[in-house]
Order: structure tokens, then C-alpha cells, then sequence
């Protein structure tokens, strides 16, 4: 049988070793979750869940989403809640506006940050059932108008 050809990363390569990438021309809407490190550089709106993963937002990035992930390196911006179960960095140019809830935090001098920080000491003995009370559950606005429109006819 002829060797594989080296420049094709195998799956053992890129599942050990690997980083998915979302490229600065791309735009998601929706929900992002899966079982690999990513890299975003492009937008993103609505929720990323990569539990045991590490996200990197890139400075390039445009995130109007709810994060949810086991380690997250801002380097662009966010608009949204960050839940990770090991650490947050908001890198110098990094810019987030949402809530924090991690391990460990750091900051760098000339990040940007509005929103609260909650210290999750317990973030390695988390189980999955506190994991789903994220941030992300909440109602919008216009369906809580909806429904109190509803309920006063």
C-alpha cells in the first residue's frame, strides 16, 4: 500500500494536535458546538458550546453570542456572557461587554471589560447539570412582550 501523502492532515493528526478555524470572511448565525479547539476570526451570533475546549477569539473576531467552554482567549470583541470552567483572558486589545463566569480570570492592561465576574472556585468539580444554567438561558425582549400581549387580551 503507497504512504500517505504528509501534507493531508490524518484525523489522529488534527483531533490530537489540532484547532478548528472560523475564517475572518466567514458569518454564523446559530449555534456553534463540537469537541475540538476553535479559532474564530470571523462573526458570530447566538451560542458557542464547546464544553472541554479552548475558544480563541481573534482580533478580526465580531462574537454577539453566549460562550460556553473550558478555556477562552480574547483577542477581538464580545458581546455576550463567557462561561469557562478553567480560565478567561481578555488580551490588551480584547474587548468584552457581558458577564463572566470562571476559575481563573486575567485581564490585560488596555482590555476593554463592562459586565460582572463571578469566581466559580468549584469550575473543575462542575457537573453538567450547572454547566446548562448558563447565561444564555434567558428570554428576549420581544418574546417577553409577546407574551405579556398575549396574556392581557
Amino acid at each position: 500500500m503507497a504512504p500517505l501523502d504528509s501534507s493531508y492532515p490524518t484525523s489522529d493528526r488534527s483531533s490530537s494536535s489540532g484547532t478548528a478555524r472560523l475564517g475572518a470572511g466567514l458569518h454564523v448565525k446559530g449555534e456553534i458546538s463540537g469537541n475540538e479547539d476553535l479559532s474564530i476570526d470571523g462573526t458570530v451570533e447566538g451560542l458557542v458550546h464547546l464544553e472541554d475546549r479552548k475558544l480563541t477569539i481573534g482580533a478580526s473576531a465580531r462574537v454577539t453570542a453566549d460562550v460556553i467552554a473550558r478555556e477562552v482567549v480574547v483577542y477581538g470583541n464580545v458581546k455576550g456572557n463567557l462561561r469557562a470552567r478553567d480560565r478567561i483572558e481578555i488580551k490588551k486589545d480584547g474587548s468584552v461587554v457581558g458577564d463572566l463566569t470562571t476559575a481563573r480570570i486575567m485581564i490585560e492592561d488596555g482590555a476593554y471589560f463592562k459586565g460582572s465576574i463571578e469566581i466559580d472556585k468549584a469550575g473543575e468539580a462542575s457537573d453538567s447539570s450547572d454547566i446548562e444554567k448558563a447565561a444564555y438561558t434567558r428570554t428576549t425582549r420581544a418574546a417577553a412582550t409577546t407574551a405579556s400581549a398575549s396574556s392581557s387580551d
